[in-house]
């Protein structure tokens, strides 16, 4: 998977525009959202959301770890994520946010560990499954960040071969898409019914053919993406 550095963006910026509602992305935006464990609400942090029971511990980590303008506050924080509940916790969600809005280290911590915890697994996932073109590549790299990676349930529900076992690389990520869309609108939980804007916004990038992702914009839940 050889991406071009506007490809990557627009990957990212996409991404963004999903989890935050802005292109550039909002590194401050907190969330509550039931979708922790066994259903537990839990905060999701950033500008591509990091769980409370997922990543977040670590983000904070290296953020404390780069002696950041927040850290001495955070720290005693380290020892309560995903084993205490924070989701009522005034004073944390505020320090999370002071540290995005006033500390650019916030940002640059984020800008590497996004990429580094979900962008260049999902790149690694592509490259063993033999994918090549940048919307597959948009379509993986949000599979990891709303799923975690591919949910094996639903790789079982179509019948299309990866293009590393002599599949089709373009019939795959369309089946996948056709596939995760109906899971999503038909899901028990409302919250992830309301997520279908994801693979809508796929569907429609794959329905005028723009699997090198040069037809732009690109328009994620009603936001032009043009880089």
């Amino acid at each position: 998977m050889k991406l071009s550095d506007q490809q990557k963006r627009l990957c990212e910026h996409v991404i963004n525009v999903f989890e935050s509602g802005s292109v550039e992305g909002n590194y401050a935006a907190i969330s509550i959202y039931a979708d922790g464990p066994h259903g537990v609400k839990q905060v999701t942090y950033g500008r591509s959301q990091t769980t409370e029971y997922g990543n977040l511990e670590e983000l904070i980590e290296l953020y404390v770890n780069s002696n950041g303008l927040y850290s001495a506050q955070l720290k005693p924080y380290l020892a309560k994520i995903g084993v205490t509940p924070l989701l009522d916790d005034a004073t944390f969600k505020q320090l999370l946010r002071d540290a995005a809005k006033k500390d650019p280290l916030m940002r640059k911590v984020q800008d590497e560990f996004f990429d580094k915890r979900y962008f260049q697994p999902a790149m690694a996932w592509a490259n063993a499954g033999g994918f090549t073109q940048p919307l597959s590549a948009l379509v993986i790299y949000d599979s990891f960040i709303h799923s975690g990676s591919f949910p094996d349930f639903l790789r079982k529900r179509f019948p299309a071969r990866l293009p590393v076992k002599n599949g089709v690389e373009k019939d795959w990520i369309k089946q996948y898409v056709d596939t995760r869309h109906e899971w999503l609108s038909q899901h028990s939980k409302k919250i992830l019914q309301a997520t279908i804007y994801r693979t809508q916004c796929f569907k429609n990038e794959i329905a005028r053919d723009n699997w090198a992702l040069a037809k732009i914009p690109i328009v994620a839940n009603g936001v032009n993406v043009i880089d």
